[in-house]
């Protein structure tokens, strides 16, 4: 995962320190210190070329934010939060840097994390945190180019997701899926919007897509909507510190029941929702205008999330969802209507499916639905099965390696210009809607792609060989058990 060399090892020195901490609480701990770390220095840079021009412009705010950099009073400055790292009161002195950093700079109020002070956090263990930080460069011209905090920042959400399991996934998407799911539907101009944003992943990655595509990052427009409030604050620094503008509201708010964009008609939708989610408040929303497909049923959101997001989409709108397998193929009554009618409809531009155990919250295989509001084939879905992509970088954890993500991306959109795009028997399949409803609407790619021939260079004599001396060891192994069976049973006084 580590991209630039020393977020390993800085992760590793972090995280020596956590001691007894949750990491659940660690991960607000060490994300504002980074955070602050950051502003900090960005200031400074700043503080030294006014100062070498003329020390009367180098407290004056407004040559700061004409820059889009943030405005730091002298007790929130790096060097004086450093200095008292190693007395008692250094949670006071942070608490009051943040404190002082939200009244200066309106987009942040309400955002840090102030809680540094509390009894249970060890100073001790806070001073060595910061003097850990102390020598990392991370704002700054040149480090702004490399875009050296943001990727410490993305790792060590990485980690904690990792670290936290279930809770993880709740503010993290890794970062090959989404990956994938903007190269996919390549936002380079226009509204971006994420209804579950997380930490603000989607519209990290979008920005870097627009960059690496010598786009410019002023031409998209980020909205989004969160409804934990300690994520929230986690994606308004994650964008802050990449110098995103976004509106993702003036507070954390449930996106069924306090919609914060009503009006917004999105270019690009990109999210991950929650899985399966059973308790979504249904029964007050009954009526609500976003179900023109139907009403969703109550058990489950998915299709919730479904209709909410293509009611966002604008004329030319398209939207990438990852979603769970079962929205797929779920016959229940409801929740097959709501397909059959979005088919219908030709929204549906691709399925992917995708291999087991990318998520921190489940092991299970999960899918991509694209949605185009104009699609270049009607009445055509393209399906990919990529069930069998991917790298495990760990026991339990796959990744997507960039080899599989131009792979099925570079499928979906050469079907989309007509450019080299062939069916491939086990992969991909260009089929009609009539190919769907003779599936009964079910979307799963399985269906249509087709199993893969197998290369069979083995000989006749060598195969036969190998099957009969499996089958020889499961005889065998079907006898033992079924003497150990008639033993136990003789033993409780029954013999066969």
């Amino acid at each position: 995962m580590a991209v630039i060399g020393f977020e390993e090892k800085l992760w590793a020195a972090a995280d020596k320190l956590r001691n007894n901490m949750d990491s659940g609480e660690y991960k607000h701990v060490v994300l504002g210190l980074i955070f602050l770390k950051y502003v900090s220095d960005s200031f400074n840079e700043k503080w030294e070329e006014l100062m070498d021009l003329d020390p009367d412009f180098a407290e004056d705010r407004d040559a700061y934010m004409a820059e889009g950099i943030f405005w730091v009073p002298a007790n929130a400055r790096w060097s004086f939060i450093a200095e008292h790292a190693k007395t008692p009161e250094i949670g006071k002195v942070v608490d009051n840097a943040l404190d002082a950093i939200e009244k200066e700079n309106d987009t942040l109020k309400g955002v840090l994390p102030k809680s540094y002070a509390r009894p249970e956090l060890d100073k001790r263990i806070l001073g060595e945190i910061i003097d850990l930080f102390t020598n990392m460069n991370v704002g700054g011209k040149e480090a702004k180019e490399k875009d050296i905090l943001g990727r410490v920042y993305e790792y060590f959400l990485g980690k904690f997701a990792a670290n936290e399991g279930k809770g993880g996934g709740e503010f993290y998407t890794p970062k090959s899926v989404v990956k994938l799911m903007v190269e996919m539907i390549q936002p380079y101009k226009g509204y971006v919007y994420d209804p579950a944003c997380g930490s603000g992943g989607m519209f990290v990655q979008s920005l870097k897509f627009v960059e690496e595509h010598s786009g410019n990052k002023f031409d998209i427009s980020v909205y989004g909507q969160e409804s934990n409030p300690t994520t929230w604050k986690l994606a308004k620094m994650n964008l802050a510190i990449r110098g995103i503008e976004s509106n993702l509201g003036n507070k954390n708010a449930d996106t069924f029941h306090n919609d914060l964009h009503k009006s917004l008609k999105a270019d690009y939708v990109l999210a991950n929702p929650p899985f399966n989610d059973s308790d979504w408040g249904q029964p007050s929303l009954l009526e609500d205008p976003r179900w023109k497909f139907g009403t969703p049923p109550a058990g489950n959101a998915n299709y919730a999330w479904l209709e909410h997001m293509i009611d966002k989409l604008g004329q030319n709108g398209k939207a990438a969802i990852v979603l769970a397998n079962g929205s797929l193929s779920s016959n229940t009554s409801t929740e097959g209507e709501i397909r059959k009618n979005i088919i219908s409809a030709d929204l549906v531009d691709a399925i992917i499916a995708l291999p087991d155990r990318l998520f921190y919250t489940t092991g299970i295989s999960v899918c991509v639905w694209i949605l185009n509001r104009n699609k270049k084939h009607k009445g055509k879905t393209l399906f990919i099965d990529g069930r069998k992509l991917g790298t495990m970088v760990s026991r339990r954890l796959r990744e997507l390696t960039d080899q599989d993500i131009r792979k099925i991306s570079e499928t979906y959109i050469y079907w989309q210009d007509e450019k080299g795009y062939e069916d491939v028997l086990g992969f991909c399949k260009d089929s009609s809607l009539v190919d769907i409803q003779n599936n009964e609407y079910i979307l799963t790619p399985g269906r249509y792609v087709g199993i893969e021939e197998e290369e069979d260079n083995e000989l006749y004599e060598e195969k036969m060989e190998i099957l009969t001396r499996d089958l020889g060891e499961l005889f065998e192994k079907s006898h033992r058990l079924e003497e150990e069976i008639k033993r136990n049973l003789r033993g409780i006084g029954y013999d066969i």
